[in-house]
């Protein structure tokens, strides 16, 4: 009998998690019916006047190494597409602390906000403040690099060790591309459905390349998309977080930095912020990561650079090994 509730409950798991890979389904506002691969606890805030709540999970390991790592989301992104890197880092001992920040995932999605990375960086130290926990490795992927940079300036004290894996904001757009105000980045978002996001991430993200396993995180923003009544949100608030990627560059601070910094960085990446709306012969000078890299591992005092080929944004996603040995190696190192 227990065999069989074995089997069943492997079976519906599987079911689930192939679900979740397949055609997007219509999401709630803060994934109420999408499954996070651990527990997620929360986080109240009193935030410009607004009751909002910050989702978080922490995966505690079976033979703790008394170490600890935070990882930080993307901005097209959550928490949950860490999986396979918490679970490894779980295996060796590390406790795991995943938040979605207050806009993303799980968390609230306010719609008259001021975001800046100074409140991002604030609410997750309050979180990790709840948890007792006073010193960590923090790593950032993408608008995560940005977040986990100004984390760092802000407590250097508490960071260990920062690893940045394909950060944005390693060049500052404004220089080059005309700005455009939250209105303008809202009417784009209100277009989205499943086809342009997915058009977006084949472009942006995998050097026009596509597999199956991508879906799984192409589906959570294009679920956002068929629920009509709470997408108007959602849009708000990718039209307000990208305003302060855009306007709060954190470039001319890497020199500051003053624990050791590993930048792992897909050769194939070529995102850059409003790219399409810069001067023509500029536009194929920005988001050029084999550049922006190596001229960042320069301005920062103690950083080493692992450059991955054949690889675009997001080196944990579409290449999994050649991500999580460089990192095993710093953060052991």
């Amino acid at each position: 009998m227990k065999k069989l509730t074995y089997i069943l409950f492997a079976f519906i798991t599987v079911s689930f998690a192939q679900a979740q890979n397949d055609e997007p389904i219509s999401l709630g506002l803060m994934l109420e019916n999408y499954k996070y691969p651990f527990p997620v606890s929360t986080k109240e805030f009193d935030i410009q006047g607004q009751k909002l709540t910050m989702a978080y999970m922490d995966v505690q390991p079976e033979k703790p190494n008394g170490k600890t790592i935070m990882l930080l989301h993307g901005k097209n992104f959550c928490g949950a597409y860490w999986e396979q890197t918490a679970t490894d880092l779980s295996k060796e001992g590390y406790r795991v602390i995943i938040p979605d920040q207050i806009g993303f995932g799980k968390s609230s999605k306010p719609t008259n906000i001021q975001y800046t990375f100074q409140l991002l960086a604030q609410n997750t130290k309050a979180i990790l403040d709840d948890l007792k926990i006073t010193k960590l490795t923090v790593l950032g992927h993408s608008m995560g690099g940005m977040v986990a940079t100004r984390f760092s300036l802000m407590y250097p004290n508490m960071v260990e060790k920062l690893v940045l894996e394909n950060p944005i904001g390693l060049e500052d757009w404004k220089l080059w591309v005309p700005y455009q105000s939250v209105d303008n980045w809202y009417a784009g978002e209100l277009r989205q459905d499943y086809e342009s996001l997915k058009n977006y991430q084949i472009v942006s993200y995998y050097h026009n390349t596509w597999m199956y396993e991508y879906n799984k995180w192409l589906n959570i923003p294009a679920g956002w998309t068929m629920n009509k009544d709470i997408y108007l949100n959602i849009a708000k608030n990718a039209a307000l977080t990208y305003d302060m990627v855009f306007t709060q560059p954190v470039c001319y601070e890497f020199q500051n930095l003053k624990m050791p910094v590993l930048l792992i960085i897909g050769q194939l990446d070529r995102t850059a912020l409003g790219k399409a709306k810069a001067p023509a012969e500029v536009q194929s000078k920005l988001g050029n990561y084999p550049v922006l890299g190596r001229q960042t591992a320069k301005k920062i005092p103690n950083a080493k650079l692992v450059e991955i080929d054949g690889v675009g944004h997001l080196p944990h996603i579409e290449e999994y090994k050649l991500f999580i040995k460089p990192l095993k190696e710093f953060l052991k190192g």
